[in-house]
Order: structure tokens, then C-alpha cells, then sequence
């Protein structure tokens, strides 16, 4: 059986899709938004990285990204998240910039 090979707009709609529907309102909102604005300028070794992000809990992957929220992230320092910190980082920013707008 040949192995079906996904294309990069497939994958784009699928993590899309994978943003909004977490199970966590919270999360659909923080990564929802994150996908509809970032996903797209991600790149390959960046969106692996995601991928392996959506396979988290909701609660750890809340607590990860609002501890970095209008903090300075090097006091963070859950070694469970250390691998996603970069990708997490700029979930928290994103989400603190329209936090800031929605002021």
C-alpha cells in the first residue's frame, strides 16, 4: 500500500483546525487566534515543533503560555516545556499583544 504523502496546505488547514478545536475554550482562543495570524509564516522544523506542541494537555499548554504573558521568560523554567520555549514564547506574545488591544 503507497504511503500518501501530506501537502503543505493540507497540514496548514489541519493544524488550523487542531488550533481552534482544543477541547479547553482558553486554548482555542490562544492558539486559534495564533494560528489564523502566525501559522502560515512557521517554518518546516517550526511547524514539526507545533505539531508535537498540539499533542500536550490543554492545562499544561495553558499554564506554559499565560506563566509567559507579560513576564520576562527566563524565569520560566518548566523543564516539560523547555523544549517548545521559543514556539511558546511567541504564542504568549501574540496572545499579550491582542490581550494589550482588546483593553
Amino acid at each position: 500500500m503507497a504511503e500518501t504523502m501530506e501537502t503543505p496546505e493540507n497540514r496548514l488547514k489541519r493544524l488550523h483546525m487542531r488550533s481552534w478545536r482544543r477541547g479547553m475554550k482558553e486554548m482555542d482562543l490562544i492558539l486559534g487566534h495564533f494560528a489564523d495570524d502566525q501559522l502560515a509564516s512557521l517554518s518546516p522544523a517550526d511547524l514539526d515543533l507545533y505539531e508535537r506542541m498540539l499533542a500536550e494537555n490543554d492545562q499544561d499548554l495553558y499554564l506554559w503560555v499565560t506563566a509567559r504573558i507579560g513576564q520576562d521568560t527566563q524565569g520560566v523554567r518548566d523543564p516539560a516545556s523547555a523544549m517548545f520555549a521559543p514556539l511558546l514564547d511567541r504564542i504568549a506574545g501574540h496572545a499579550g499583544e491582542r490581550f494589550a488591544a482588546d483593553r
